[in-house]
């Protein structure tokens, strides 16, 4: 039952996202939309309560029990970002909304995207970590929670990777193989010739300045 209720849980999410937003943009009707996505928290909930029950009737707790919590636990994390995403990609293709910005690929700004992301991980496993602690007191038998200890320390593993992720973006920032100029032509090494940038006219080597500012002076 418990397998059946996160995948429940999982479809209805799209549906409901997709349909309030159907009914936002397209049908024009903006809180008849807020409010069918506003239903999408429900899902959760009934999951929550389904996996309950099935404690309290005297299941003993496996794999499907700790899937219920992470589902609800990263569900309430990257809910909310997910819908955002969802509502720029409707805004730009049925009402004529800005292009949606991808995520920064290179430098600080990448870094610091990897940190919210990283944030939204620990909060995702953070709860799941606490509905697995809160089903193990509810059960109260080592011998049948024993399943629900075993998933709280992996979660704690896939944080820690993501931080390390996040670190190293910071200590190394990935830079743009573009350079800072853009995609500019620029001339060899040592002020060769090249186009300038912002003006577009042809740029000389510096020794060849100086050579035509003597020569004009000489004039």
């Amino acid at each position: 039952m418990i397998v059946t209720m996160i995948v429940v849980a999982e479809v209805g999410f799209w549906v409901l996202l997709v349909g309030g937003l159907s009914v936002r943009y397209l049908l024009r009707r903006p809180r008849a939309g807020a409010a069918i996505l506003m239903c999408e928290p429900v899902l959760e909930l009934a999951l929550l309560v389904a996996t309950a029950i099935d404690l309290r009737d005297g299941a003993t707790a496996s794999t499907r029990h700790s899937l219920a919590a992470m589902y609800i636990g990263f569900s309430v994390a990257y809910g909310h970002y997910t819908m955002a995403w969802a509502d720029r990609h409707f805004a730009y293709r049925f009402a004529g909304g800005p292009k949606p910005a991808k995520p920064p690929k290179y430098g600080m700004a990448r870094a610091a995207h990897e940190w919210k992301m990283w944030l939204r991980t620990a909060l995702g496993a953070g709860i799941a970590a606490g509905l697995l602690q809160l089903a193990i007191w509810y059960v109260d038998d080592p011998d049948r929670t024993a399943a629900l200890r075993d998933m709280q320390a992996p979660m704690g593993m896939v944080v820690g990777i993501w931080l390390l992720v996040a670190v190293s973006y910071t200590l190394w920032p990935k830079k743009d193989p573009a350079g800072p100029a853009g995609n500019a032509p620029e001339g060899p090494a040592g002020g060769g010739h090249g186009v300038d940038a912002e003006s577009g006219v042809e740029r000389r080597p510096a020794w060849q300045q100086a050579v035509e500012r003597v020569t004009h002076r000489d004039r």
